[in-house]
């Protein structure tokens, strides 16, 4: 069976690290099917801290809609909520956060499907990506062939087996490439590298526009809300009929009642760090489109090849920017040692104002990638929302994967399922509902995505992860 990936195409997740027979099947079949545990950094506590820090575990939460709802139940700005990183909505999820309010008024708050542990006071706040990693325990329900006929729990750890081998033997043990997961993109419904691209250009209409219109995989009285927007204009939205869970949306539309033509003010409704993940999103394609034509063209992405930019990676598996060298023909064979150890990593661009310029045959793919997205005269200045501007940087093309186990497990009544397995395989889908469920665990660092990782091991359109 073959199928038409539009929303893979789009954020460049195309193409696969080795080539052999996937698993199919289909994640989150029910929320519990996908538990991330993050792996956190130290928090100092402190009695006098100013900052309360939990532990809070949500089942099926937006991490900004979650903390939107945190901030409004404390009285204070959802600014002043400090975490490592978003996690999956469909998903239980465990991670710390600090937030700037009274440890007792933390304590007090109660919201449907949130467990609030409290760790007690800090003066310490969280940056994005402070933390060590996540570990990952995820359920892969109705195994199929790639005819679309139900796979047994025989063929479906053989394939994983044989995926895993034949990862270790091109990358190296527990490699995978380093792509940039669906969620980075918006699941279903990939806008934010679309407005990234607008904002890049200081387009505010049409960034704006697109974030309230764009069509996606998303529920019908969402679809509506979006058709409606682009077939008559915002003007004809009635503020009071869209959906609850649109807030951000409902925000911007009440900025734009009160200040017609303010399309600039309109985007700063949305939250500063999703103003941010819309360029960061679109330097996130530029990434995934470099990892792929790597691949297509058989060029190593574990190991490096001359004119290649390759950084140190640190104890926590994180790449130290500032380590980052030029490949030369004299260092090639001690660098491809220390890559070969995990000291080292090859990189690829997340291009920016003043990017990190790689060599020869790499710094020509790295260029006509960017032709190909019609991105070689972008600047990535942004004058009216300086901290918008990014200088650029790099990212391993590889990531590591570890403690990994796989299993069959028995496969669960109907009635405890939910989402698209009730409505069964639709048409280009790679699952059958009487095929194997296999549970995966593995740990991964910050920063890497355990769907890319799974991805490998489906071989499924990016909407089944």
């Amino acid at each position: 069976m073959s199928y038409n990936d539009k929303v893979a195409e789009a954020i460049g997740l195309t193409g696969y690290a080795v080539s052999s027979e996937g698993i199919g099947g289909i994640l989150k079949a029910r929320v519990s099917d996908f538990r991330v545990d993050e792996i956190s950094s130290k928090v100092s506590l402190d009695s006098k801290g100013r900052f309360t820090a939990a532990n809070i575990t949500l089942t099926n939460w937006e991490t900004n809609r979650f903390i939107s709802k945190l901030a409004r139940a404390c009285g204070i700005s959802k600014n002043r909520i400090f975490f490592a990183g978003t996690k999956d909505k469909r998903a239980v999820t465990k991670q710390v956060f600090i937030i700037d309010a009274p440890q007792k008024k933390v304590a007090n708050v109660s919201i449907s499907d949130v467990d609030i542990e409290i760790i007690g006071r800090t003066h310490q706040k969280l940056g994005f990506g402070n933390h060590k990693g996540n570990r990952f325990t995820i359920v892969v329900r109705g195994c199929c062939h790639p005819d679309g006929s139900p796979m047994s729990e025989e063929d479906a750890l053989e394939n994983i087996r044989i995926i895993e081998e034949k990862m270790s033997s091109k990358l190296g043990k527990g490699i995978f490439p380093n792509w940039i997961g669906p969620q980075r993109f918006g699941s279903g419904r990939p806008v934010t590298p679309i407005v990234g691209r607008h904002v890049v250009n200081e387009d505010w209409k049409s960034a704006v526009m697109d974030y309230l219109s764009m069509e996606g995989d998303e529920n019908e009285d969402v679809d509506k809300f979006r058709k409606n927007i682009r077939d008559n204009g915002i003007d004809e939205v009635n503020l009071d009929e869209i959906p609850n869970w649109l807030g951000f949306e409902k925000d911007i539309l009440t900025h734009l009642r009160n200040n017609p033509e303010d399309w600039l003010g309109a985007f700063k409704k949305l939250p500063n760090n999703l103003q941010l993940m819309t360029v960061h999103s679109l330097q996130s394609v530029i990434f995934n489109n470099t990892i792929r034509k790597r691949i297509e063209e058989d060029i190593p992405i574990s190991s490096p090849v001359e004119g290649d930019l390759v950084g140190r990676i640190d104890d926590n598996g994180q790449l130290e920017t500032a380590s980052i060298v030029c490949v030369e023909a004299r260092t090639l064979p001690r660098i491809t040692r220390n890559c070969n150890l995990g000291r080292l990593a090859v990189t690829a661009q997340l291009p920016g104002s003043e990017p990190m310029e790689s060599k020869g045959e790499i710094a020509k793919l790295e260029s006509n990638v960017l032709k190909e997205m019609k991105l070689n005269d972008a600047t990535w200045i942004v004058n009216d929302i300086g901290r918008l501007t990014t200088k650029g940087t790099r990212r391993p093309t590889i990531a590591t994967f570890s403690d990994f186990q796989y299993e069959a497990v028995p496969s669960t009544t109907v009635d405890l399922l939910d989402g698209k397995w009730l409505d069964g395989p639709q048409d280009g889908e790679l699952w059958h509902p009487e095929g194997a469920c296999i549970r995966f665990r593995f740990t991964l660092p910050s920063g890497s995505y355990a769907t890319t990782l799974l991805r490998e091991f489906m071989r499924v359109p990016l909407g089944q992860l």
